[in-house]
């Protein structure tokens, strides 16, 4: 990259603004993703540390802070606790948990290298939505226990749900209590000022009323649920885990894991620079994303630090604070590593429950509202993709929800295209619509118009692999009045196509552009309608069966918008 920081004065400000922002935000994050792990509190706040400067810092998108995350955190805590059962305890298991992180961040490395990293574009929606849903309903199930005073019991979310039973003997309601309290501040701290985090203050406040109300003993804290208590001052280097990479024996088991979190971390990161993207109307560089995202990694594991990967959270409130290069990231970093030297040995007074309040609202916060209310509208496959993966991920695994949903997406898009060009076949009237147009019905229009109106053929499916390059193809258009979206080759549309289309209308309305359908039938009309697309956000005066009346429509909205100028 040419100038990857592209520094200038007018930046500085909302750069150091975001970072410290961010920062703010991350810190309350990182202490509650560590202590849901053996490696304890003091573990995310050494992942957000060094991930954080480092990612920024060799990363491909600018505006990006990376940190634990939830998705990498639940993964994090099976790997420890499955190193622990393996090795014998924490002590045995501490190397093999440092090496799996380590491989972990040299594969994201690696993927950079071989430069894959834009083949992310072909992440079907169900899939996204389904896996983040199912890592929501996780951390919300992982935080029942703790609410009520005690450890989660092993075995995941089934674990747990089966011995719910247990609850009523084990309660501690002082931990409820603070739970409570702690939830209620986060939701209802913002309606009084947003210039503090919720979280932050959530944290401050909950955990000083813990410590002078109550007394010792009363509920359990980080320092007496971390074993050796929490250290001070600046992490140990660990270089003890290069002994298991020459242990054929341990290195199966590492490699399996590292895996696992290495595309976990990768999805999660480049997910997270899209989103960065359309809030800043840049471009990314996926494959140096993963570059940085695999040093930050490595480097997080040798401070025995928790691995990470883009935060979405912290990059929006980065992104609304004002920040724009990769400084922003950095100083985010930094204001961790101040708070870690300035106020560590504190950490240790955080009561668990207070940590299960936040995670609750993390993990409520997660899950996808709108692919659920869409449900009964979107396509019965996305449909079936997006339950299945929810419940693969809950109840089996991470990795095996994603492969198994991405298998789902690619044989239910053909059999769906395959029923389509079925249809038409037995429909001579589906037949006769769907013959191959002929775009000189456009006649001089470009020519006339050329400078005021785009028109963007779209031929085919509307499907996941469409979906990203659809979304360049609007950032790219130059300054114009009106675009037609021509949808008469258009026979079949996903929720990752529908959804993209959806985005696309909304970016291109806010930018002042007006957007006509021209075309629009069969499948795709269907799911238009059944999410408010259009009719509604584009209306029904703006969607035209034939394109002749499109063009009598746009020849009176041209005349009528050159007369007000005049």
């Amino acid at each position: 990259m040419t100038n990857p920081f592209r520094f200038s004065i007018a930046n500085l400000k909302g750069d150091l603004f975001g970072g410290i922002t961010a920062g703010i935000v991350a810190l309350p994050l990182a202490l509650a993703f560590g202590a849901q792990t053996e490696l304890g509190a003091i573990s995310g706040l050494y992942g957000a540390i060094a991930i954080g400067i480092l990612a920024a810092l060799f990363g491909g998108t600018p505006t990006q802070v990376s940190g634990p995350t939830a998705p990498m955190t639940v993964v994090s805590a099976v790997i420890i606790m499955d190193a622990i059962a393996y090795a014998g305890g924490i002590q045995a298991a501490f190397p093999i948990i440092i090496a799996t992180f380590f491989i972990a961040g040299l594969f994201e490395f690696l993927l950079g290298v071989m430069r894959v990293g834009r083949y992310i574009r072909y992440m079907p929606y169900p899939v996204v939505s389904g896996f983040m849903s199912g890592i929501g309903v996780i951390i919300v199930i992982s935080q029942i226990f703790p609410m009520f005073g005690s450890p989660a019991p092993t075995g995941g979310a089934a674990g747990t749900l089966s011995n719910l039973g247990e609850i009523p003997g084990i309660a501690n309601w002082y931990s409820v209590g603070l739970t409570l309290i702690t939830v209620a501040i986060i939701y209802l701290f913002p309606k009084i000022t947003k210039v503090i985090p919720g979280s932050l203050a959530a944290l401050i406040a909950v955990t000083a009323g813990a410590f002078f109300i109550l007394t010792q003993g009363q509920v359990p804290i980080i320092e007496t649920s971390t074993p050796g208590g929490v250290p001070a001052g600046l992490p140990k280097v660990h270089l003890s885990f290069f002994s298991v990479l020459t242990d054929i024996k341990h290195l199966m088991v590492v490699f399996e894991y590292a895996f696992t979190l290495g595309a976990l971390g990768a999805i999660d990161s480049l997910l997270t620079s899209v989103v960065a993207d359309n809030m800043t109307k840049t471009k990314h560089d996926s494959n140096q994303e993963l570059l940085g995202q695999g040093i930050g990694n490595m480097a997080s594991a040798m401070i025995g630090g928790l691995p990470g990967a883009g935060a979405t959270m912290r990059t929006v409130i980065n992104i609304k604070s004002g920040a724009k290069t990769k400084i922003s990231g950095i100083m985010a970093g930094l204001f961790l590593l101040a708070v870690l030297l300035g106020i560590g040995p504190l950490v240790g007074i955080i009561p668990n429950s207070v940590l299960a309040g936040i995670l609750l609202t993390v993990g409520i916060g997660i899950i996808d509202y709108k692919g659920f209310r869409h449900l009964k509208a979107i396509p019965r496959t996305d449909a079936i993709i997006m339950i299945t993966v929810l419940l693969l991920t809950v109840l089996v695994g991470l990795l095996e929800a994603v492969a198994i949903g991405m298998v789902m997406a690619a044989l239910l898009f053909m059999k769906s295209i395959a029923d389509v060009v079925e249809n038409k076949t037995k429909s001579v009237a589906l037949k006769e619509f769907a013959r191959e147009v002929p775009w000189r019905d456009e006649g001089n229009i470009i020519e006339k118009y050329g400078q005021e109106v785009y028109i963007k053929h779209l031929d085919g499916p509307l499907f996941f692999g469409f979906a990203s390059r659809f979304q360049e193809m609007v950032k790219a258009l130059p300054k114009i009045k009106v675009v037609i979206l021509r949808m008469e080759k258009v026979p079949y549309v996903d929720q990752s196509g529908l959804y993209a289309m959806e985005d696309a209308v909304l970016e291109l309305t806010n930018q002042g552009i007006k957007v006509v359908f021209s075309g629009l039938h069969g499948q795709p009309e269907d799911m238009f309608e059944r999410i408010k697309l259009a009719p509604g956000l584009v209306p029904a005066s703006s969607s035209f069966t034939d394109f002749k009346d499109c063009m009598t429509w746009l020849k009176g909205f041209l005349e009528r918008s050159h007369a007000m100028v005049s």
